[in-house]
């Protein structure tokens, strides 16, 4: 369904007004299309084994490439960011472990996902006949080409999302509506001749620009990766327990753009913050789901945690002469 253009005019300003009010840093919208030069990077992508056991990643290539197999009659793609950085510094204590910055607070699916189900509501009520699916790094979107093509920001060689306005610290969702809207001009790629990130990766994770092996990613091991982790890619988790903002910390846009985030939710729980190595390893199951109760953390699960922090601390300790 497509409304006249000034009545489809008048919804995308509207929607966008009921967006920011309701706490979004950023929205743009696209046109939904099938993503075809994306869905073959993907393809590619998973020919070459980086998505390591992210075998979700596989089943759901298909849908990832078209809006369409998601929301049928799906025609516009509302494209959202909430911006979560918050200026604490890392510990350089060794007896603390590194947690990436995003999981500091509150679990941002919940977060995100109850702002896009207010903004939902409203659309709703402004076009009853809509249909839509909302999604907050849950279904199977690829998020960073629809937020890239409503013009939020480019994928950096990092492969991250980044933002003028705010770097790479931006958490993003999606509402797919069969309702025709005004699109967004698609963002430009501003990385240039910059390659800070892909030196920076202590594991070579970034093989080549825009391009990430898993198998290889701190973050990935640290979160996703159930079982042993290889001696030679532990031993460069400098601390990181749970993933791995490295390639971010780098970015001349985060050194210059990032900016404290307003919302509470993502204020930082000192104990994912500053966490202890020795308390993680001695901690018990249900320690851990007290602890990271609403937290993005609790992904990992007690063991996966421990195991991380073991590795960690066997990387601090000196090794016996032979």
């Amino acid at each position: 369904m497509t409304a006249p253009k000034t009545v489809q005019g008048d919804l995308t300003r509207r929607i966008k007004a009921e967006a920011l009010r309701l706490g979004f840093h950023k929205i743009g919208i696209a046109d939904a299309e099938p993503l075809h030069d994306d869905g073959a990077r993907l393809n590619e992508w998973l020919s070459r084994g980086y998505h390591g056991s992210m075998e979700w990643m596989a089943r759901t290539a298909t849908k990832r490439a078209d809006p369409s197999a998601v929301l049928a009659g799906v025609r516009s793609i509302i494209s959202v960011a909430l911006n979560y950085y918050t200026g604490s510094p890392h510990s350089e204590d060794p007896s603390y472990g590194k947690v990436s910055r995003y999981a500091w607070g509150d679990d941002y699916h919940e977060v995100v996902t109850a702002r896009l189900e207010r903004l939902l509501t409203f659309i709703r009520e402004a076009c009853p006949e809509a249909q839509a699916k909302l999604y907050a790094d849950t279904g199977p979107v690829m998020e960073k080409a629809w937020a890239e093509r409503a013009g939020i920001g480019w994928r950096g060689k990092h492969t991250n999302l980044i933002t003028q306005e705010f770097g790479s610290w931006v958490f993003l969702g999606e509402i797919l509506l069969t309702v025709g809207l005004d699109a967004d001009a698609p963002a430009l790629d501003h990385c240039g001749s910059c390659t800070l990130c892909i030196e920076a990766c202590p594991t070579t994770a970034i093989v080549e620009p825009y391009l990430v092996d898993s198998n290889r990613c701190i973050s990935y091991l640290t979160i996703e990766h159930r079982g042993e982790i290889a001696e030679e890619l532990g031993e460069h988790f400098d601390r990181w327990i749970y993933g791995c903002d490295i390639c971010q910390d780098v970015c001349p846009w985060n050194e210059r753009f990032s900016r404290e985030s307003p919302l509470e939710e993502f204020q930082p729980r000192e104990v994912n913050r500053l966490p202890a190595l020795d308390a993680i390893s001695a901690m018990t199951d249900v320690e851990f789901a007290e602890r990271y109760r609403r937290s993005p953390m609790k992904r990992t699960k007690r063991s996966g945690l421990a195991r991380n922090a073991d590795i960690v601390r066997a990387s601090r300790t000196p090794q016996s002469p032979t």
